[in-house]
């Protein structure tokens, strides 16, 4: 007997292949090596002011464009290096029905392509600066949980956010998903360390403007280097959290849900989205979950540099345009593409490599 989330699927397959007039045999499906995943474009593809995708576009370069009407944003394909390029959407919400509905387009072969999701984010300034590029091991939701107002919470208590099934914040020991989607997401390590010592030497712009934000963090000596690769991993949350206090929670925040593995570096909104469905698309042998990678690039610092308040940071980190607003917006879509590239091209030109075999490394 099928369940209630089989028919839903069974549901959701068939809209998908009704809407682009039937399933592709297999052998003619559009074979896909790597999979770019951004989460935001500003306007056109090309020639105007670049949000995550128009550098992919214009360089690698992505020159086929394919309507994806269940998506976000019009596909973009590599035919002669089976690249596709997809813009997901920001938050949560977007990112995790684009990927659902790319995974179950019967146009593409994506059983063994990789997921090289590159993005801006936050930085916290105790573990890097503007301007550099981190690949993420874990990457833990901070949606799912409890929350009471920071003014009614007991004195003893360090943050108002509590785990879900948990009645004080950080207490151990964490629960399982149960009803809900998981907090902390592992990614493989080994295809981690392989993309990070790819890339470590990756030379990264670093101006004028870029010295002038660091030097604002004189006693975070980690905020104070020039642009650089690293590992480092994320706090995935819906709401664009900034301040020293909030800082600090992502941190034990991080700490609780990896058991002291993970270090919070970066801060961003769709990642636990997409992995989700890649896991979930992966049930259903459409991909190969253990193929993912993040890459996120920081624009911004998540706490206030010395003398400066968190509304300060977050208004002069807004406006009408936020994207554009961010104090490394263009050095971070920079990086995103330095580090990520490398990466994908490996990918795509030495296939017989890594079709079959997934590249590793040791830390």
């Amino acid at each position: 007997m099928m369940s209630r989330c089989d028919n839903s699927l069974m549901a959701f397959t068939l809209g998908i292949v009704l809407l682009y007039g039937g399933v592709a045999h297999a052998a003619n499906r559009i074979p896909v090596r790597v999979v770019v995943v951004t989460t935001f474009e500003l306007g056109q593809d090309t020639g105007d002011t670049p949000g995550e995708f128009q550098y992919w576009v214009e360089r690698l370069p992505l020159t086929e464009v394919l309507p994806f009407p269940a998506g976000h944003h019009p596909l973009r394909y590599n035919p002669g290096k089976h690249i596709l390029g997809i813009v997901v959407g920001s938050g949560s919400i977007n990112s995790s029905g684009s990927i659902m509905a790319l995974g179950l387009d019967p146009r593409f072969d994506l059983t063994h392509a990789y997921w090289v999701l590159a993005g801006i984010a936050g930085i916290n300034p105790n573990q890097g600066s503007v301007g550099s590029a981190a690949w993420a091991e874990w990457v833990v939701d901070r949606d799912l949980l409890y929350e009471i107002d920071a003014r009614e919470i007991p004195p003893e208590w360090p943050t108002g956010i509590v785990p879900l099934g948990r009645s004080s914040p950080y207490e151990n020991p964490p629960p399982p998903p149960g009803i809900f989607s998981p907090n902390v997401y592992h990614l493989n390590a080994g295809l981690v360390n392989w993309a990070y010592q790819l890339t470590a030497d990756t030379p990264l712009e670093d101006t004028a403007d870029l010295k002038a934000i660091r030097a604002g963090y004189p006693n975070q000596p980690e905020a104070l280097k020039p642009p650089h690769v690293m590992k480092g991993d994320e706090i995935s949350a819906s709401d664009w959290w900034l301040g020293t206090l909030m800082n600090k929670s992502a941190e034990d925040w991080m700490a609780y849900w990896t058991g002291g593995k993970g270090t919070s570096v970066t801060s961003a909104m769709e990642d636990c989205g997409v992995i989700h469905s890649l896991q979930m698309l992966s049930q259903v042998k459409r991909v190969d979950s253990d193929r993912v990678l993040i890459l996120r690039t920081a624009s911004d610092y998540t706490a206030p540099a010395v003398g400066e308040t968190a509304a300060a940071l977050l208004a002069s980190e807004t406006s009408t345009d936020t994207a554009t607003k961010l104090s490394a917006f263009i050095p971070a879509l920079e990086a995103a593409y330095r580090v990520g590239s490398p990466v994908v091209n490996e990918l795509s030109s030495h296939w017989n490599r890594y079709a079959a075999h997934l590249p590793s490394a040791t830390p």
